[in-house]
């Protein structure tokens, strides 16, 4: 059996984008986690699943609500990625550069890519979530995308 420490270990050696998820919660507020569990499912309808930890101070704000956004954050955006994934989630936003696209849901200034997706499902799975979403928006820049490899953030070049 491995456990969750090997785990963590093995999966480090597989390099992963860095995001951050996104919406808006009852009151209107912006929150976010730095997520780097993203997943293309379909291109037909476009589909992305992304995993949130339950434990995670946003899980039940970002599975309740009815629509979120990606934000692939790029290798100058190390600072956004520590900071979504510190606590406390609060105040996230205060003093970042974002804009709401057409579903409300906030997207970071600087992203390589943004995705504006309608959740779809969620899914129970372990100690994550996984939330499906259908894409109704995005778009994308040339600026080089941060990975997560090993424990440390790399900056990617073509």
């Amino acid at each position: 059996m491995v456990d969750a420490h090997t785990m963590r270990q093995i999966m480090g050696c597989f390099p992963t984008g860095v995001t951050v998820v996104a919406a808006r919660d009852a009151g209107g507020m912006p929150f976010g986690l730095t997520v780097n569990s993203l997943t293309s499912v379909s291109l037909d309808p476009p589909l992305v699943l992304v995993c949130i930890d339950c434990e995670a101070s946003s899980h039940d704000r970002l599975i309740s609500a009815s629509s979120f956004t990606v934000s692939v954050l790029s290798g100058e955006q190390v600072t956004l990625a520590r900071r979504f994934a510190s606590e406390p989630s609060t105040g996230r936003f205060t003093g970042v550069d974002w804009q709401t696209v057409a579903s409300g849901d906030p997207v970071l200034g600087g992203a390589v890519a943004w995705l504006s997706c309608a959740r779809e499902s969620v899914y129970g799975a372990g100690d994550h979530s996984i939330v499906l979403g259908r894409v109704e928006a995005g778009g994308a820049s040339d600026a080089h995308a941060l990975a997560f490899y090993r424990g440390n953030f790399v900056r990617m070049s073509p």
